[in-house]
């Protein structure tokens, strides 16, 4: 049975709808890594013409989500544990710089961000976790006062999303994680800088070994399986 889509409203901007439907499902796994996708299927589940998911398979392949298939189609990129530490080398960088540019400011964090946080981690809702996430480093992205950082880590989060969702459905996301997230807002609020960044650099260090290690775990099992079916329809 086809994965279920949800149905968007023509609009002007009706690539980026696309775009965005797409890529949502890619980053939750509705749409599997190695899936085979064709214009044709997608624009008759998202009730489109096959222009706009033409335009948005492109984008999608520029950007490294989808890659071309033999025959008709593109296929679901591969998760890889390597490429996600690489990812991970970047954003590590980019937060470190932003931690320290709003340390200097003094910049107190929202509260009620890590309290969100630390409620999605209690739960089972995989995609509020990786939303709370996301939101807590975007406040501190915003309190550097350079957009550059924002728009720089953006496109890494999209892929880092897309890991994290396919590793938290199988293991919650520790209330530890938002501990450490705590700390990091007490450094940004005193002022210190230099305290600041350090635990924002173990932060992500800790992030990427813990990621990368689940998901080639679960990238193993997947093969493994895959191999098993193969040898019994043998």
């Amino acid at each position: 049975m086809p994965a279920q889509l949800l149905s968007i409203e023509v609009a002007p901007d009706l690539v980026d709808q696309v775009y965005r439907a797409l890529l949502g499902a890619i980053s939750s796994g509705t749409l599997a890594p190695g899936e085979r996708i064709t214009q044709e299927d997608i624009a008759q589940r998202l009730s489109v013409s096959r222009q706009p998911v033409l335009q948005a398979l492109r984008l999608l392949k520029k950007d490294g989500f989808v890659l071309d298939a033999p025959g008709r189609g593109v296929l679901v990129a591969p998760l890889e544990a390597e490429a996600m530490r690489q990812v991970y080398q970047v954003r590590g960088a980019l937060d470190v710089l932003a931690t320290r540019l709003a340390a200097r400011q003094r910049f107190r964090i929202d509260p009620k961000l890590i309290e969100r946080g630390r409620r999605a981690a209690r739960g089972r809702n995989v995609e509020a976790m990786i939303d709370a996430d996301i939101a807590f480093h975007q406040a501190i992205y915003e309190a550097s006062g350079n957009p550059l950082i924002g728009q720089s880590a953006d496109p890494h989060w999209r892929h880092l999303r897309r890991a994290m969702g396919a590793v938290l459905q199988a293991e919650p996301q520790r209330e530890s994680l938002w501990d450490e997230h705590e700390a990091i807002a007490a450094a940004i609020a005193a002022g210190n800088a230099d305290r600041a960044a350090r635990l924002s650099e173990e932060h992500v260090s800790r992030a990427s070994e813990a990621l990368s290690e689940r998901l080639a775990q679960q990238l193993a099992r997947t093969a493994s399986t895959t191999t098993q079916k193969k040898g019994d329809k043998a």
